[in-house]
């Protein structure tokens, strides 16, 4: 079997995978932008158009891609308890820093509160610019490899990264805008279908 490069495709063939192939080799088949290509190093296929090479290559647009998959309330769950162990740890640590520096013991007290009661704000704020980044998802999404999208999959704006994460509070006080996502296909909780937005997964599994 020959050795494939960083830069060779396999491309899906009347239904079939054959390669590897060259960007040459690419040009000499037609390749069209919605054709299925995987390299070595992706996990599934992708269509044409979303691989940069490709698109600087073969002058390809970029096509909105409509999620297939979305993430379920046990995946969020586990994204969300990684979040607060993140953000928690740091603060924690911080009044552990307090208790041992500062003498007085009830100014030490008054500090540690404060720092812990800056939690919750710190974490929305934590959703709010990291669910609006290129990476589209906190730390403890991308672990679990799920990510914040609009209906189209695409990049969520600051404005509505905020709109999200505002009704999200509203989700959490009453329970049922979690429970949602349980009764529609795609498992949008309150908060996302007020701002129009979707939790999505880029495999089945």
């Amino acid at each position: 079997m020959p050795m494939q490069s960083p830069n060779s495709y396999i491309l899906v063939i009347n239904g079939k995978p054959e390669g590897p192939f060259s960007i040459e080799q690419l040009k000499g088949l037609g390749i069209k932008f919605d054709d299925f290509v995987k390299t070595p190093e992706m996990v599934d296929y992708k269509e044409a158009h979303e691989i940069v090479e490709l698109r600087e290559a073969f002058h390809f647009h970029k096509q909105s891609v409509i999620p297939q998959y979305f993430a379920g309330f046990d995946q969020r769950w586990l994204a969300s308890a990684l979040d607060w162990f993140f953000v928690s740890g740091v603060f924690i640590l911080l009044a552990f820093i307090t208790v041992i520096v500062v003498e007085d013991k009830a100014e030490r007290l008054a500090i540690a509160l404060s720092i812990l009661a800056l939690i919750p704000l710190t974490k929305i704020i934590y959703h709010i610019v990291m669910e609006c980044s290129v990476k589209q998802a906190t730390y403890g999404k991308q672990i679990i490899k799920i990510k914040v999208c609009d209906l189209e999959g695409n990049r969520i704006s600051l404005g509505r990264s905020i709109t999200r994460n505002l009704f999200k509070i509203f989700s959490l006080i009453t329970v049922i805008g979690y429970l949602i996502s349980f009764f529609n296909k795609k498992q949008q909780c309150l908060h996302d279908m007020m701002a129009e937005t979707l939790v999505m997964k880029d495999r089945l599994f």
